[in-house]
């Protein structure tokens, strides 16, 4: 969200954000600084460029331009790095549901168990992790936490959530391909789609999309309010990155 606000900030370009880059780290007078770097695909202006006390000027130039212009040898490295990554993929985000009420404390029908207190507040920061992916489809498993976990980011993105009942627990129980075979079908969508489900489906629906890449599991899974961020071609798997939950 940070890197979000700041471009628009200092180059007033709308971007829709890819793939993790690289951390770089340097001293400044106030100790070590690092900054995390992301790629990004700049579709509008949200004005004007104007001089600004972080950019002097903004202009396009092909990647060996930048790096021939870059003065600091950080610099260079990260746009070799950008370079390197599949910055032109499609995105699956993989999202497990917010922080949810303990099950031992929940008498009612699983499916219907809410989220808890943290959770709710998790649920309204979504958006502000999320929107920087320009986020197009948003599905839900119908468990109440799921629901309630991605209806607020689809509100405020006016987005109308998709009730999936195949990425629910209680499906998955009765019948773990239809999870899977859901998992093949969304990875050929061109559409940035969020998918907001649960712990063990998500991590099975994540090993049969990376079979031919290295993704540990079954120890690799999520926590509440966490996501796998799934760059991609068609149905061939490029880049996964990890967000944490939203703080709170």
């Amino acid at each position: 969200a940070c890197a979000y606000r700041e471009v628009i900030e200092e180059t007033n370009l709308k971007v829709k954000f890819g793939p993790f880059i690289t951390d770089v780290e340097y001293y400044v007078a106030d100790g070590l600084k690092k900054v995390s770097y992301w790629s990004a695909h700049a579709f509008d202006y949200a004005e004007e460029f104007k001089p600004n006390p972080e950019a002097d000027d903004a202009r396009w130039v092909t990647i060996e331009d930048a790096i021939e212009m870059a003065t600091r040898e950080t610099d260079k490295e990260v746009l070799g790095a950008f370079f390197k990554t599949p910055f032109d993929a499609e995105t699956l985000i993989m999202l497990r549901h917010a922080k949810a009420l303990n099950r031992k404390d929940w008498l009612g029908e699983d499916s219907d168990r809410p989220l808890e207190q943290l959770g709710t507040l998790q649920a309204m920061r979504m958006h502000s992790i999320y929107q920087v992916y320009g986020v197009e489809k948003i599905i839900t498993s119908d468990a109440i936490r799921c629901y309630d976990t991605v209806e607020p980011l689809s509100r405020v993105l006016d987005i109308k959530l998709k009730v999936e009942k195949d990425v629910s627990e209680d499906s998955w129980k009765k019948n773990k391909d239809r999870a899977i075979d859901f998992a093949k079908e969304v990875i050929k969508s061109n559409e940035t789609t969020i998918v907001c489900s649960h712990n063990p489906v998500l991590p099975r629906m994540m090993e049969k999309l990376t079979k031919k890449i290295d993704f540990d599991y079954p120890d690799n899974k999520l926590e509440p309010g966490e996501a796998w961020i799934i760059f991609h071609k068609k149905k061939d798997v490029l880049q996964i990155d990890r967000l944490g939950a939203p703080t709170t």
